[in-house]
């Protein structure tokens, strides 16, 4: 019996690993002495989609695209399952749910999982990760944050997302 797949698996995981571990510490370079509360990610494609903010106590992890099996009969939006750690993850194009776009392929697109305490093994596909930001920063303009940048982000709210109805009957 060969090793081999087992060897390849191992190194998936740490390459995984090793692109996650980057990641936090580019966010930890660019939030120094910040009150950094949300994750910041890009829904669809730049330009046309939209910021949104993740209450990071809702979120779970940020992991590169992984494959995905497609479940016939379902909405578009619902791209399929994938094995996150030998769990499999119902993975939501977040774009195409809110109706702003596709995702559009990219080495930058990631999975950002929902916490487990939100009782539903789901994952939501996103253009890009910004990293955190502060909140305390940006000026309200009824409904949507702008940051000094003037780049406008929306407040997503995983625990209600994952209640409504539409969320939770992704067949046809």
């Amino acid at each position: 019996m060969s090793d081999t797949p087992d060897i390849s698996a191992r190194r998936t995981r740490l390459r995984e690993y090793q692109t996650q571990l980057i990641e936090r510490v580019q966010v930890a370079r660019t939030t120094r002495g910040q009150r950094a509360s949300l994750l910041g990610v890009q829904a669809g494609p730049e330009g046309r989609g939209r910021r949104l903010l993740l209450d990071l106590a809702q979120a779970g992890e940020i992991i590169t695209m992984a494959p995905l099996t497609k479940v016939p009969l379902t909405h578009a939006w619902y791209l399929g399952l994938a094995n996150i750690r030998g769990n499999l993850v119902g993975v939501i194009d977040i774009a195409r749910y809110l109706g702003v776009g596709e995702t559009p392929a990219s080495p930058h697109n990631r999975i950002v999982t929902l916490a487990p305490g939100l009782g539903l093994q789901c994952a939501l596909l996103v253009s890009r990760v910004y990293g955190l930001r502060d909140t305390a920063a940006m000026q309200d303009a009824g409904g949507t944050l702008v940051d000094a940048d003037g780049q406008e982000w929306t407040t997503l709210d995983l625990a209600g997302l994952v209640k409504e109805p539409r969320f939770l009957h992704i067949g046809m």
